[in-house]
């Protein structure tokens, strides 16, 4: 199963911060997620001054219970970054699709 994630930060002064202390390991984390085939897509979502506000990613898992353990052991959740998460079924164009 495939699943479109949006997550928000915070709107706090301290939003930035937090997200700068965990993007190394969470970075980390998305290129091991990547190796492993549970991770499609990901990106940084901006504002209009171009400052990092959220996060979008695609991941390909066994179904949602997985889908919510990968979720709960990012370290943007650990660290507070994420205030607001959205999570819609998706699937990929054959382009993006997992090699199996």
């Amino acid at each position: 199963m495939q699943f479109f994630i949006t997550a928000y930060d915070g709107l706090d002064d301290k939003a930035l911060e937090r997200r700068m202390a965990a993007r190394q390991a969470h970075i980390e984390r998305g290129d091991r997620l990547r190796e492993e085939g549970k991770l499609l897509y990901a990106a940084a979502i901006l504002d209009d001054a171009e400052r990092m506000i959220g996060s979008l990613m695609i991941y390909d898992a066994a179904d949602r219970a997985e889908l919510d353990r990968l979720i709960k052991e990012d370290p943007y959740v650990a660290g507070n970054v994420w205030q607001k998460i959205d999570v819609r079924r998706c699937k990929t164009g054959p382009t993006f699709a997992p090699k199996r």
